[in-house]
């Protein structure tokens, strides 16, 4: 049983999206498993539909109005550099509304229900195919995983829509008595959830460097601030789920193939770039296709 896996990472699933590309296009994989953590879980159904055509226009052509209703930050560009401020006006607005964070993404709701359509859904759902959706459920400290099998269409267009939820800048959305946010807050890398679905292979795309390669500038004002401390957060959940996903991989005879970003691809993976995602697009099928070139040569060598 093969399984992909997608991590969170905001805009920079484009990276993502290439790597995949790659692998179901050029390598002719074909999984059985497709588990995604936030923007992982954007681009599962449509891998797992075989519509990478269709996903990567979507990735390439959004913009912070595809994301957010309420966008809380300003985005400035200073010496190629990009850093947020905030939006005041928005975020008080959003307060004087009753919400419990500072931005809303009702807009990324929308899109989601826009591009996978009720029979794309059903034709997934009916398939040998598995599909599931990583979302954290902060009323009782716990991830979950929603199985595209288990739910309907409006429910799982909404679970997808929750799993990218990263307050406090986006939704926070109450389901079932719960509250539930961005499932990269409990599982930004869910391998463990693979080979406990029985996988034997894992491809496990990481929208992050293998190693630190920068330091972070400084906080120039609370938004910032706050991106940076849920950064280092998210990091240090991240290498645990790597940790813990290698150990259980190992005690279960399962191959792990990693695909890292090489380079930083931003600090703010909330801002959502055209330019910017379709070369990270591109920039993602180059290198899967280098690390199986160089794969293959080394195999060959030996």
């Amino acid at each position: 049983m093969k399984a992909l896996v997608i991590s969170g990472g905001g805009s920079k699933g484009a990276f993502a999206g290439g790597v995949a590309q790659y692998l179901i296009e050029e390598r002719k994989k074909n999984y059985d498993l497709f588990i995604g953590t936030s923007t992982g879980s954007l681009l599962v159904c449509h891998l797992a539909l075989g519509k990478v055509e269709k996903i990567k226009k979507i990735y390439t052509s959004v913009n912070q109005d595809s994301i957010f209703n309420h966008c809380p930050f300003t985005i400035k560009s200073k010496h190629g550099t990009e850093t947020i401020g905030i939006h005041h006006f928005n975020v008080i607005k959003n307060f004087l509304r009753g919400r419990k964070t500072f931005g809303e993404s009702e807009n990324l709701r929308s899109l989601i229900k826009e591009t996978l359509t009720k029979e794309e859904f059903n034709t997934l759902k009916y398939s040998k195919k598995e599909v599931l959706i990583t979302v954290s459920n902060l009323s009782l400290n716990q991830v979950e995983y929603k199985s595209i099998r288990d739910h309907n269409y409006e429910e799982f267009c909404e679970w997808i829509w929750i799993s990218c939820n990263y307050i406090p800048f986006m939704t926070l959305q109450k389901k079932n008595g719960c509250e539930y946010a961005d499932g990269g807050l409990g599982s930004m890398v869910p391998i463990e959830e693979a080979v406990k679905n029985g996988a034997q292979e894992v491809d496990a795309i990481v929208l992050q460097t293998e190693i630190t390669q920068l330091n972070r500038m400084p906080s120039i004002n609370p938004f910032s601030l706050l991106t940076n401390m849920f950064a280092f957060m998210l990091d240090r959940i991240e290498a645990q789920n790597i940790k813990i996903g290698k150990f259980v991989a190992s005690n279960n005879n399962a191959i792990i193939n990693f695909y890292y970003t090489p380079t930083v691809l931003t600090t703010n993976s909330l801002i959502f770039d055209k330019e910017k995602m379709t070369k990270w697009w591109q920039s993602g099928f180059v290198f899967a296709k280098g690390k199986n070139e160089e794969t293959s040569q080394l195999e060959n060598e030996t």
